[in-house]
This record gives C-alpha cells, sequence and structure tokens, in this order.
C-alpha cells in the first residue's frame, strides 16, 4: 500500500473524524497528548512552521495562535477542505495543502520547525517522511512529533479492570511483529452509542515499529535527539473522565524533539 492508498482511508475517514473531534470526542487528544505537546514546545513565535498529516487543523490552529507562520498539509483532500473551511471563520493566517509527507513540495531549508501530530506511525515509508522533515528545516530547526507508543499500542492490547470497572493494567503482546498496512477499525470512545451509530468505524492502515527502530531512524536521518516525552492523564482529567483511566496506567502517546545540526 502507497501513500496515496493511505490517503484514500483517510478520505473516507475524515468526515466522521472531523465532526465527531469537532464535538470534543477525541478525548485523549484534548486532554493528555496536545497539552503535554504544547507544554514543552520551544518558543515558536515568529518562525516559519510546517505541521505535518495536519487533518482537519485543530493542532495546527494551537501553533498559530502561539505565534507560529503555519503550513499545513495532509494527504487528505476532505481533511484539507475541512481545514480550510475552519481557516474561512477563524482566520489565522494558515495556509492549508494537500500533499504527501513522502514528497513535501517545498525547496530545501524552508521551515525553521516542523511538527507531526499523531500521524508519522500512520505512514508507510516513515524513513522517507523523516527524511522530507530533515530536507525542508533550516540548519538548527526542529521536528517535534508525538506517534502512538510503541511499546503500549501493540498489535495485542487488552485493558484489565477490577470489579469497579477500573483499568489496573493493560495487557499488550507483539511488540517485535512488523506490521506494514494492517487496518484497524475503531472510532472515538467518549461518544455516546447513539452517536456512534451515526457514522461509520474508522478503517486505518496501521504501521507498528519497536521504540528503538524509530530512534534510530531519526538518528540514522541526521537528527540530534533533543527530548523525549511519554504524557499521562492527570488526576483532574481522569475524575472527570474515568474511561481515560488507562492512560495513567501505560504511556499510550510518545513524543519526541529533534534537531538538524546547525
Amino acid at each position: 500500500m502507497d501513500d496515496w492508498e493511505v490517503g484514500r482511508f483517510w478520505d473516507e475517514n475524515a468526515p466522521a473524524w472531523t465532526a465527531l473531534a469537532r464535538q470534543g470526542y477525541d478525548i485523549y487528544r484534548n486532554l493528555v497528548n496536545t497539552p503535554a505537546f504544547l507544554e514543552v514546545l520551544p518558543d515558536i513565535q515568529g518562525l516559519e512552521g510546517l505541521d505535518i498529516g495536519c487533518g482537519e487543523g485543530y493542532n495546527t490552529r494551537k501553533l498559530a495562535n502561539l505565534g507560529a507562520n503555519m503550513v499545513g498539509i495532509d494527504i487528505s483532500s476532505i481533511f484539507i477542505q475541512e481545514a480550510i473551511s475552519q481557516e474561512n471563520i477563524e482566520p489565522l493566517g494558515i495556509k492549508f495543502l494537500v500533499a504527501s509527507a513522502l514528497e513535501l513540495p517545498f525547496e530545501d531549508q524552508s521551515f525553521d520547525l516542523a511538527t507531526a501530530f499523531m500521524s508519522l506511525m500512520d505512514m508507510p515509508n516513515n524513513e522517507i517522511a523523516l527524511r522530507e522533515a530533515f530536507r525542508v528545516l533550516k540548519p538548527g530547526g526542529f521536528l517535534q512529533f508525538s506517534i502512538t507508543h510503541p511499546c503500549f499500542d501493540t498489535p495485542h492490547r487488552k485493558p484489565l479492570r477490577d470489579e469497579t470497572g477500573r483499568t489496573y493494567a493493560v495487557e499488550v503482546g507483539g511488540y517485535f511483529d512488523r506490521i506494514d498496512g494492517q487496518i484497524a477499525e475503531w472510532i472515538f470512545s467518549a461518544a455516546p452509542k447513539d452517536i456512534q451509530q451515526q457514522w461509520p468505524k474508522f478503517r486505518i492502515p496501521v504501521y507498528h515499529r519497536t521504540i528503538s527502530e524509530w530512534l534510530n531512524l531519526l538518528i540514522d536521518v541526521g537528527f540530534v535527539l533533543e527530548k523525549f516525552v511519554e504524557p499521562k492523564a492527570n488526576d483532574e482529567i481522569t475524575s472527570q473522565y474515568p474511561q481515560i483511566k488507562d492512560a495513567q496506567v501505560v504511556a499510550y502517546f510518545f513524543q519526541v524533539r529533534c534537531r538538524k545540526p546547525s
């Protein structure tokens, strides 16, 4: 499966994903992953930024609100249409383009920073995407990205719950299994059942790599590793949203910042 075939899956997912996310049902993103990502992000005021795999533009807009001059790209034309529609309603000066992360339509050394929120692990040929990010960064620029945690988002995963329904552990397996394009089906669990039934489940091609594979890819591309984060849900969040208690038991996200040498 090549990148544009993957893009067709995301075109199919985009209407449901956008509608449910904008209703607040992507709670792992909104309450755990994105806040942790922004907390460790360096000052980006006035910098030229590229958001790779921007989806409907939620996180791209967060970055623009922090003062960066942002461009967002996604391989799904439906997602880009949704992002442009929101930009037209609330202009932040963001330029959104349909493009593949494996062939970025920009000249070398075009950006001060690049981000990828939960997108790189859904792409075939992750190493090409990382090389492209490296290419378009200026010397001294950085890439910061988040992916599902390779150690805990494994081919086999099962929450273990006590008699009260509280998650106390997560059973994982198949960590070393290499997966290239296997289709996973799911939908945001925070959405009420009647809302879920209004939409088809997402169908997402999965590309599983070990944590050492990811880090070695970054080193091989030429990046200097700078920061790692494994976000955890806090007590306030889990008291309000008990269904994400599992994000206190294991790390579902892995965040990396790496830099192109000056």
